[in-house]
């Protein structure tokens, strides 16, 4: 194998020569204390990074084997060495030439701890994927600048931030603490009887609502309400209380700007670990919790939006539901149908996000209009057939309908962002408030039909190329000649699940979506080849900006397509 001064000849070799050159660079390389691999190189320096990784043996990485003995420690250990990676990257980079040159990078990365694919660790090494933009004038390789990135710079990254002796063991301890802690409540809310857990001492207002990091100073803690309290002795920090919100049908209500969505929104992103220090770091959600909203204007294709909708006008099938144009309404039927198709097993809405005529048909309205006139079933007549016969819980932030004391299990009153269980009171205000409304939901929610989606109707690639994949954001998807809208499906926080999502995409076209399987079906083989085989298996080549996603996102984003078609 080349060593290091191979590498160093090679470059300066390069100098001056055109761009595409570089490629004579990519192979592996042994350095003192590990080995540099180049698996692609750029074309152009305006063009995407190229793709590099270091291995690190692991008696010269030399971290604790407790500190990734489990899959959960593991998953923190390695998003505290990508952040380590990425810090120190960026205080040492600098622009060396034209494009993308000089940069030395990893992934952005934010309050969530993701399991990724940007540091692998195990007892024999631990391996590194980052991007570099090699250095050029013009188009023209620069190589002196070049050795310095690549000889001088990634060896001194790695000292700092790959070997155990040059970090802080406290830190690292405490990060991989607070994740398996937040694992653990996780899984132990199901035998509890609970969807979610809140801590006492939580911080959960965000600085805006493009800065996801905590509130400082001025921001209230959380403190559970004592009828809602409960504690869970945790494997590292021990009794631990707060607010358990239990199954059943749940209501978050309290006067504007005093934390019912701010709650909601900490419960929607309990999905995932968060980081030490974040305010919301155990607060933890069960794992099929899927936040729903009204998604104007969404393609719908082939769903059967018959428990909430039926008899539209014009004869319009609800049993085989397609529309390139769908209502507030007819959007979040599909999007609440298209998640229990996915499994989800909670469901959170949000009345600010939801479709007012969905979500509630009072009294005098169902005077005026008359059922036969109303192909709406509102929610409110559905939400306790999900839990019956579903399964189903529901979390419902509702601060202008009373209506819905009656369907409630528990309600929860927010103010000055600290909760209160008013149940008795809400239950007592509905027995003397009598609203009269006929229910309209029938006797049972009704049936989910399975989808089959059609191999030919979801196509990655475009012109020449057998597949086209861009990412613009977190919620913008190009696949193939098509442009995917993501904005709401808000538990995409990460733009490198967004990444991850639309290679899945690709994967299932070429493995299992097959004209026999449901959709239902595609997902699960889908994402247990992911649990069994690392994402590595959706891409070429190892790459770093890849993080795990749910079933239900991935479901998401293929509901999306406009080509898509269904039997």
């Amino acid at each position: 194998m080349p060593n290091q001064e191979k590498l160093r000849q090679q470059l300066l070799q390069l100098d001056g020569r055109g761009y595409k050159a570089y490629r004579d660079i990519e192979g592996s390389y042994e350095f003192s204390d590990f080995t540099l691999i180049v698996d692609r190189t750029q074309g152009d320096p305006f063009a995407a990074p190229s793709h590099f990784r270091v291995k690190v043996a692991g008696e010269i990485a030399a971290f604790p084997p407790q500190l990734y003995q489990t899959k959960s420690r593991a998953i923190a250990l390695r998003d505290y060495l990508t952040r380590q990676f990425d810090l120190y990257a960026r205080s040492i980079g600098k622009r060396r030439g034209t494009g993308n040159s000089g940069l030395i990078g990893i992934t952005r990365i934010g309050q969530e701890v993701l399991e990724r694919t940007s540091v692998l660790i195990d007892d024999e090494f631990v391996e590194v994927r980052f991007v570099v933009g090699l250095p050029a004038g013009g188009r023209r390789i620069l190589g002196h600048q070049a050795v310095e990135m690549l000889c001088e710079q990634i060896p001194q990254i790695v000292d700092r931030t790959l070997k155990y002796y040059h970090l802080d063991a406290n830190k690292i301890q405490h990060h991989v603490e607070v994740v398996e802690d937040a694992d653990w409540i996780r899984q132990q809310l199901t035998e509890r009887g609970l969807v979610a857990f809140i801590p006492n001492g939580a911080i959960l207002p965000r600085r805006s609502g493009v800065d996801d990091q905590p509130l400082p100073n001025e921001a209230v803690a959380f403190q559970s309400p004592k009828s809602l309290q409960v504690e869970f002795n945790c494997p590292n920090q021990g009794l631990i209380t707060g607010m358990g919100v239990p199954t059943g049908v749940t209501l978050i209500v309290g006067g504007g700007y005093h934390g019912k969505s701010t709650l909601l929104r900490a419960i929607e992103l309990g999905v995932y670990n968060h980081i030490p220090n974040d305010g919301r770091e155990l607060v933890v959600t069960h794992p099929a919790a899927v936040k729903i909203r009204a998604e104007d204007g969404r393609n719908i294709v082939g769903v059967d939006i018959s428990p909430f909708i039926n008899h539209l006008p014009q004869g319009k099938s609800t049993t085989n539901f397609s529309t390139t144009n769908a209502s507030g309404s007819t959007s979040q039927a599909a999007n609440i149908i298209e998640a229990l198709e996915a499994d989800a097993k909670v469901l959170l809405v949000d009345e600010d996000t939801a479709a007012t005529n969905f979500m509630i048909r009072d009294r005098r309205m169902q005077a005026l209009i008359a059922k036969d006139k109303e192909p709406i079933t509102p929610f409110i007549d559905k939400v306790k057939q999900l839990y019956a016969d579903c399964n189903v819980s529901t979390i419902l932030v509702m601060g202008g309908s009373g209506d819905y004391f009656e369907v409630a299990d528990t309600v929860i009153a927010m103010q000055n962002f600290q909760p209160e269980d008013v149940t008795a009171k809400a239950k007592t205000i509905a027995q003397q408030y009598t609203y009269s409304r006929t229910p309209e939901g029938g006797e049972k929610f009704g049936q989910i039909t399975p989808r089959i989606p059609l191999p030919e109707s979801i196509d990655p690639s475009y012109r020449q190329k057998q597949v086209r994949l861009k990412v613009r954001d977190v919620d913008e998807m190009v696949f193939g000649t098509e442009d995917i809208d993501l904005s709401a499906v808000e538990q995409i926080v990460d733009t490198a699940q967004s990444r991850a999502i639309a290679a899945a995409m690709v994967y299932a076209v070429r493995k299992y979506i097959d004209g026999k399987r449901t959709l239902a079906e595609i997902l699960a083989l889908v994402m247990a080849d992911i649990e069994f085989q690392g994402l590595d298996i959706l891409t070429p080549f190892p790459q770093c900006d890849l993080a795990i996603f749910r079933q239900f996102e991935l479901a998401a984003a293929i509901n999306r397509l406009r080509s898509l078609s269904v039997r």
